[in-house]
Parts: C-alpha cells; sequence; structure tokens
C-alpha cells in the first residue's frame, strides 16, 4: 500500500534479512574487516556476536553476495539445538553428500574427500554456522575436528561462527579450550551510533526506489533512535509502520510528533523484545501517565515540551475517540436487544452504522 504512495519498487524495511540493504555501519565495517581477515588467514574460526536484530545474519548474506563461488564454497547453517553427531551430519548435507545410512567414521571420510577434491580444484571450503549459542558442546567440539582437515599444511575448511551474546561466555568453557584457541577474530556488533540513523533510513528508501519521498525532519530521526537504540531490526519495524502510517495520513513529510504516535502503537507489542523501546542515554524523561491509561503511552519517550504537549493532544484525541465508539456501541446493544427504533446517533454517526 504505501510502496504505490511513496513511489517505491520495493519494500524498503521488511523484517526479512536481504542483503540488497546491506548498510556498511561503523560496527559491520569492522565484522567485515574481520570476515575478510579471516578468509585472507584461511584458518581457525571467526566468532562474531551481537544483539538480536543487530544484523548478523543480513551481514552474513552480503558476505556471500561479495564471495567469487568459482574460487570458495560457502556453506551456511543456521542451528538448532543438534548434537555433534547431527551437526556433522548438517554440514555433510550442505555439501551434498548422502547420509542417510552412513556411520560416523565414514561420513568423516566423505566429508574430508569432498574437501580434498575442493582443494585440487583450486576451491577453498567456507562454513557459516549462525545462531551458535543454541549448539552444546558437543556440536562445537565436531565443528573443530572438521577444523582439523588439512591438506598441504593448509586447513580445507574456514568456519565462521555468528551468535548472539551469550555465545562468547560459551567460549569461556573449560571444555572449549581448544577450540577458543583457534579463534583467530571475534567482533560484537553493536548497536548504531544517533548520528547513522539518517543515513540509514535513506539508504534504504534510496534501495528501494525513492525520489525522496517521504521526506524526514530532524526530531523524526531523534524519535527513531529513542525508540531503536540503533538496534536495525528496531529501526526496520518502526520505519515500517510508519511509512504505513504515512500513506494512509497521505504525508510526504514525517515529523516527530507521527513518530511518536506510531510509537504509541507499537507499544502495545511491547511485551515482545524486538519492539521494546529502547531506552537512549540523551532521554531524560519521559510522558507521565494517568493510573489507568493504557500502559502504551507509559513508553513514549520525549525529547522536548513541544512534543510532549502533541503526544498529551493525541491521547485526549483518542480518549475522546474511545469514548463516543462505546456510547454508540452501547446504543447499537440497546436497539439490537429492543423493540425501539433505531435510534438517530447509530443513524447519522459515520463510520459506525
Amino acid at each position: 500500500m504505501y510502496a504505490e504512495y511513496y513511489g517505491l519498487t520495493d519494500p524498503p524495511f521488511q523484517l526479512t534479512p536481504d542483503p540488497r540493504f546491506y548498510f556498511d555501519s561503523a560496527t559491520h565495517r569492522k565484522a567485515m574487516a574481520y570476515l575478510g581477515y579471516g578468509l585472507a588467514q584461511g584458518e581457525g574460526f571467526i566468532v562474531i556476536t551481537g544483539e538480536i536484530g543487530a544484523g548478523k545474519t543480513t551481514l552474513v548474506g552480503h558476505l556471500k553476495s561479495t564471495i567469487d563461488p568459482s574460487r570458495l564454497t560457502a556453506l551456511h547453517i543456521v542451528s538448532t539445538q543438534v548434537e555433534g553427531d547431527d551437526m556433522l551430519r548438517m554440514a555433510a548435507q550442505q555439501l551434498g553428500l548422502a547420509t542417510e545410512g552412513v556411520q560416523k567414521a565414514q561420513l568423516l571420510d566423505r566429508v574430508e574427500s569432498f574437501l580434498l577434491d575442493q582443494r585440487r580444484e583450486g576451491k577453498r571450503t567456507l562454513l557459516i554456522v549462525d545462531e551458535a549459542q543454541n549448539l552444546p558442546i558437543s556440536a562445537l567440539e565436531e565443528l573443530r575436528m572438521l577444523s582439523n582437515f588439512q591438506y598441504g599444511g593448509q586447513s580445507l575448511v574456514q568456519i565462521f561462527l555468528l551468535g548472539q551474546p551469550e555465545f562468547r561466555e560459551a567460549l569461556d568453557s573449560d571444555r572449549l579450550e581448544q577450540l577458543r584457541q583457534r579463534v583467530i577474530a571475534t567482533h560484537h556488533l553493536t548497536a548504531m551510533g544517533e548520528e547513522e540513523i539518517q543515513p540509514y533510513i535513506c539508504h534504504r528508501l534510496k534501495r528501494a526506489g525513492s525520489q525522496g519521498r517521504p521526506r524526514f525532519t530532524a526530531d523524526a530521526y531523534a524519535a527513531f533512535y529513542r525508540f531503536s537504540g540503533g538496534m536495525p531490526r528496531k529501526l526496520n519495524i518502526l520505519a515500517n509502520r510508519l511509512l504505513l502510517h504515512g500513506a494512509i495520513e497521505r504525508l510526504d513529510s514525517i515529523d516527530g510528533a507521527a513518530v511518536a504516535s506510531v510509537i504509541a502503537d507499537l507499544a502495545v507489542d511491547s511485551r515482545r523484545p524486538e519492539l521494546a523501546p529502547a531506552p537512549s542515554p540523551r532521554s531524560t524523561s519521559a510522558t507521565p501517565a494517568a493510573p489507568d491509561r493504557e500502559a502504551r503511552v507509559e513508553t513514549v519517550y520525549v525529547a522536548d515540551p513541544a512534543q510532549a504537549a502533541r503526544i498529551a493532544a493525541l491521547e485526549v484525541r483518542l480518549e475522546e475517540q474511545e469514548a463516543a465508539l462505546r456510547r454508540v456501541l452501547t446504543l447499537l446493544v440497546d436497539w439490537v436487544e429492543g423493540d425501539e427504533p433505531r435510534p438517530r446517533e447509530i443513524v447519522t454517526h459515520r463510520g459506525v452504522a
């Protein structure tokens, strides 16, 4: 709906990771540097961690889009809580090897033979394991065993491990000492800085075919940052809903008040961790809420008195509309249950009956 109104060729803020929309933020640029270093070394493990919604999967998609398949075979496993033998079979299946009914020793031989054939053809093999925090120690140890395969003094497989922050803690286990010694670089994806919010929004809109619509004011970008804390997924959730709001209201310029209105709607789902507003170091006050007011209002952060006044006006307007709707519904119920003629208010109330 909003794509047509704003003249976009693609949805710019979809939640499904799309490497076409990769944004080279400072933290993602550093992560790509470490990944590039790992590929140049051709051995050991590279570990990339980040909070939920930090852009790990998009980073991997961007990396794979830059790889020359004639020189490097990239395998991508999104892990579940599988034990060591299952991890080995998942890796073998990614290589296109049959695994059903095959004993582990025989399967290891097949994997090693495949990797050797790849190296003789001048191709290297990269194994990317996503959601590594879900893996038990047995599965991580199986990956370490795969890294033992060598030819001519060089490793036959390079392994990248991506996971949430708790994976870094898991690596500190004494049982993973040998794997930890083979980690040649690590990087933790942090949130984007406030100064990167506008370039991020503009970049994704441009990739989606935007010709300058809609425009966002400075206070709109500030509201984006306060809500998201600089996390890409939260930004996408808010921006996607905001463009829909803008199309419905026919807005070509979107300001902080419009963003605050959409945030208030999203706050209804604030029990979901990915939607909970992220506090910002620069956010010093929150909109006060009456005890009986909906909880969604309590999570709206404001930057100045003018914005607070606009939000308060929106709250009053919402309460008036809800009161009117309750009154009309009451009249409708009375009419349905009784024999009286349909009340005039129900007949004339636009949008209700």
